[in-house]
Parts: structure tokens; sequence; C-alpha cells
């Protein structure tokens, strides 16, 4: 079968990593989202399922900006003081078969920042 569109090579992408990556309750996942205006990110409890924090540029009055980069850096920022509330200090970086450049670069550089550790 032939992949055509990007958006189902990602998926493809993301099925091959999501095969190796799981998330547990001593250390969750950050799985990340990327459309073409916002960036979502959430950390989950693989075992239960179970989304323990999220944070995405949805409600950020920054988004509008313009500079996505620096909106997805806050996000990670806002990510990791959530998770520090929730005692989570350590995850598991799934980047959602994107590219580690760019948003999902800054993201990651913001949550690394903010406390988090992968």
């Amino acid at each position: 079968m032939k992949l055509t569109t990007r958006n189902e090579k990602r998926l493809s992408k993301h099925a091959r990593v999501r095969k190796k990556i799981k998330g547990s309750p001593e250390r969750p996942r950050l799985s990340v989202y990327r459309s073409l205006k916002y960036i979502y990110a959430q950390i989950i409890d693989d075992t239960t399922g179970s989304t323990l924090v999220s944070a995405s540029s949805l409600t950020m009055s920054e988004a509008k900006s313009g500079d996505t980069v620096d909106v997805a850096k806050k996000v990670g920022e806002v990510l990791a003081t959530e998770a520090k509330k929730k005692n989570i200090t350590s995850v598991v970086f799934d980047r959602g078969g994107y590219l580690y450049h760019g948003r999902i670069k800054a993201l990651a550089d913001g949550a690394r920042s903010g406390g988090l550790q992968f």
C-alpha cells in the first residue's frame, strides 16, 4: 500500500515509534500533536490510558502573535509547571511522528527548562 498524504506517512512513523515507547506511572509519556495553527502536549499514563497533564497553545493569548516557535516553548514550560504540581519529574518523549525540529524541539526545550527530565 502506498502512503500518499503527509499525515498518513506521519501516522506510520508514529505507530512505529509507539511500538517501543510506553508510558508508565513512574515515567509517563509526553505526547505532542502539531496542527497548522496550534500545538498540543499531554502527559499520559499508558497503563491506565489516562491523561495526567495537558497544555496547548489554543488557550494562550500569545498564540495569535505569529511566532509559533516561541509559543511552543511557552507551552512546554506551562506543561512542566503543571507536571511539577502533580509530582511528575521524568517523562518519555513521544514526538508523534514529527521531525525533532522547529516547534517540536522548542516544546521539548521548554519542558526541559521547566524541570522535566527526558
